[in-house]
This record gives C-alpha cells, sequence and structure tokens, in this order.
C-alpha cells in the first residue's frame, strides 16, 4: 500500500477527513515551495498536491495561471520538481500527489516518467487532461511502478461514467465541486452533499473534494461528507499576496493550520 493509502485509511478510522493543500511548485521559487511544504505538513496538512507548472493550464482558474507563469519564469520544469520531492524526502513522508497536465510528462517520457516520480517519493499524479480513454499511455507504467492514477470527476459526470472512472482510479477520486476552472468561491454548491452520496455508489475508494473551497468554514461543511477536503487557489492567493515577505511561510502555514482546525471540530460534531 502506498503512503497515501496508508493515511487515508488511518484517518478513517480516526474517523477525520484528510487535508490536501495545494502548492504550485516554483512559485515563487523551489526553495520556498520546499519550505512551504515542510509547513503545510507541520501545520496539519495530510497530503499534499504539488502542481507542475504549465504554459496552457486550461482548467486552472487566474490565480493558479498567474502562479504556473510565475514558476516557468523561475526555470521550474518537471524534472526540477521531482528534484525538490527527492529533497523534501529527507525531512517528510508526506503522501505527495502531482498535479498537472499531460504535455510536460509526454516530452519527459511516460515510462520514465512513472520510474523516476516514483523514486524520488511521489505516490500519486492526476494528470487533468488525460480522461481514462486516454490515459493508457500513462497508465500502463504508472500502475506497474505503484504511483496511484487519480482521475477527475465533474458535476456532468453520470452515474454509468463515474463507474467507468472509479474502475480506473487508484488511491482516490477527484470530485470537482463545480463546473468551470479552479479558483475560490464565496459559496459551494447545495447539491454537493447529495452528489458525492451518489458516488459512494460507484466506488469504495476515498472521494475527494476541490475547485473553490476557500476558507475554514467551507473546508468544515465538505469535511463532513468527503474523505479528502483539496484547497488551491486559496493557498496561492496567499502566496501571491505575501511575496518577498518573510511571513510568507507562516501566512501560509496558519492558513492551513485553521483549515485543519475547523475540520477535525466538524468531523466530531457530525
Amino acid at each position: 500500500m502506498s503512503r497515501l493509502g496508508t493515511v487515508l485509511d488511518e484517518l478513517r478510522r480516526r474517523n477525520e477527513a484528510a487535508l490536501v493543500p495545494f502548492l504550485m511548485a516554483g512559485d515563487p521559487d523551489l526553495d520556498v515551495t520546499l519550505r512551504l511544504a515542510l509547513a503545510a505538513d507541520a501545520a496539519g496538512a495530510d497530503a499534499l498536491e504539488i502542481g507542475v507548472p504549465f504554459s496552457d493550464p486550461t482548467a486552472d482558474g487566474p490565480v493558479l495561471q498567474r502562479s504556473a507563469q510565475r514558476a516557468i519564469g523561475k526555470g521550474t520544469s518537471l524534472q526540477r520538481v521531482l528534484g525538490m520531492v527527492r529533497e523534501l524526502r529527507r525531512h517528510s513522508q508526506i503522501p505527495i500527489v502531482l498535479f498537472g497536465y499531460y504535455n510536460p510528462i509526454f516530452h519527459y517520457g511516460p515510462e520514465r516518467f512513472a520510474r523516476d516520480a516514483v523514486a524520488a517519493g511521489v505516490d500519486g499524479c492526476l494528470v487533468v487532461d488525460l480522461p481514462p480513454e486516454e490515459a493508457d499511455e500513462l497508465q500502463r507504467f504508472t500502475d506497474p511502478a505503484g504511483l496511484d492514477f487519480v482521475f477527475l470527476l465533474a458535476p456532468t459526470s453520470g452515474p454509468e461514467r463515474a463507474k467507468r472512472i472509479a474502475r480506473r482510479a487508484r488511491g482516490f477520486l477527484y470530485y470537482v465541486s463545480l463546473t468551470g476552472v479552479t479558483g475560490a468561491r464565496t459559496t459551494l454548491p447545495e447539491e454537493l452533499e447529495s452528489a458525492v452520496a451518489s458516488l459512494r455508489k460507484a466506488t469504495s475508494l476515498p472521494l475527494g473534494v476541490g475547485f473553490g473551497i476557500s476558507s475554514p468554514d467551507q473546508a468544515a461543511r465538505v469535511a463532513r461528507f468527503a474523505d479528502l477536503v483539496i484547497v488551491g487557489s486559496a493557498i496561492m492567493r496567499r502566496v501571491e499576496e505575501n511575496a518577498g515577505d518573510d511571513r510568507l511561510v507562516d501566512e501560509v502555514a496558519g492558513f492551513i493550520g485553521s483549515l485543519k482546525a475547523a475540520m477535525r471540530e466538524a468531523r466530531k460534531a457530525a
């Protein structure tokens, strides 16, 4: 079982939802990303989603688009991201899922990527533009290597498609809480809980919810019915707003800590 599976099983036994912060590798630079990752671990994160920057991030909203551009401007590449993960593994065993697009992996080489990602200490990957119908090119290497292949499910995914995707997924299923691109929202869809409940009929895999979660209150609400709560734009907005400030890492860690505290309280009260 991967680090990710072990952590999710343990959290389920403790009746806790996993908090998964997203960090764009290389924004503002890879050294700071490493510091942010370690601070997130110490603040209560249960796993990390590490973004591999790409020049045409079609699923991402303005915050993550700008973050990716800054990271690319600093020379961040897939190879350098894997190097950062190797360094992180010297200090932490927190599960890591790489989030990104297929183009950098294609140019790196799918077989080489699966091998090098596992060797670096990556536990899973989520490739936004590889739906199950097109995933064989990569998944035929990730499955044997022991790299969990996480798939997205959207509100527009019907029951039969959800079952097909669930059969292919490894680690967990990532449910996109709303249609559209990433980005913090002031409200989440009212039907979110019932949608996740319906998905449980299609799979025994843990279910994560992301896109739009921007506050401790929202994280707490989602933690009552989801197995993982994924928060991205709200974190990277704080990175953007505090760039160049010595308090950047503490600011982000404090926000992550507030998310996890709210999630724990929500499960206790449920």
